[in-house]
């Protein structure tokens, strides 16, 4: 029996070569190798059938990881704007049912990019379909014209940490820089949320939910750029160790 934490990563439901696949980029397995030291277990997005408390006593954490694909709109109350080639509904209905368990059993949680606009979802918040149309936001979306890692790797704009929540405690500078590839945003922020960073324009771009040993959400992707950048690095370690912590 292997004394390292398990981590729960759900897959997202994707066309592969003509047939339906549950499938997670390697960039998010990457860092709980490397640094977390934990073993990645992938979740199928299967929906309502996924009970995360069945498992509760065998695992140890959840990732939540980005996807090109957006919230389905209905679960926050909106019109779709966006095509429906862009939906993920089989994650929807894996992933906001398994955020609500996962706060209610204080079970450790780090969403990441589309994970983190499911938080917001499922604590009963809104999202923006896309940023980069409203007065005075910055374009958050990648330079997709590069190669996939150099994406990460840009460092893109700044964001300032908030006093009195885990950002501080963990030590975190006041001002960091961080990569950016989204288009959707927090509009409403979800109830029992702490706003952990801002960005330069305004945007919600990290929050926690207080009192939990570490349920975690960021709109950057500390995943894609940890062997650079020293907070990516810091956000990993603090959710190793709360894995570790019995």
């Amino acid at each position: 029996m292997s004394s390292l934490p398990i981590v729960c990563i759900p897959c997202n439901r994707v066309e592969y070569q003509k047939a339906s696949t549950h499938l997670v980029k390697h960039q998010y397995v990457r860092p709980l190798l490397e640094i977390v030291k934990c073993i990645p277990l992938l979740i199928p997005a299967i929906g309502k059938d996924f009970d995360l408390k069945s498992l509760a006593g065998k695992i140890d954490g959840l990732l939540l990881t980005g996807s090109s694909s957006n919230v389905c709109p209905t679960y926050y109350g909106a019109e779709r704007e966006f095509d429906e080639h862009d939906l993920d509904t089989d994650r929807d209905e894996t992933t906001l049912p398994l955020i609500q368990s996962a706060i209610e059993m204080d079970m450790p949680l780090f969403a990441i990019c589309r994970g983190f606009q499911e938080m917001n979802v499922a604590c009963g918040g809104t999202l923006h379909q896309f940023v980069q149309k409203l007065p005075g936001k910055l374009d958050h979306r990648g330079d997709y014209s590069l190669p996939v890692r150099e994406q990460y790797e840009i460092q893109k704009h700044k964001i300032r940490a908030q006093k009195g929540g885990m950002f501080e405690r963990l030590g975190l500078p006041p001002e960091f820089i961080t990569n950016s590839l989204h288009q959707q945003g927090v509009d409403k922020l979800g109830s029992g949320l702490f706003v952990e960073g801002i960005s330069e324009d305004g945007l919600i771009e990290a929050f926690s939910v207080p009192k939990k040993r570490f349920i975690l959400g960021t709109q950057w992707h500390p995943e894609g750029d940890f062997w650079l950048n020293p907070t990516s690095v810091a956000l990993f370690e603090a959710f190793g160790r709360v894995l570790r912590e019995k």
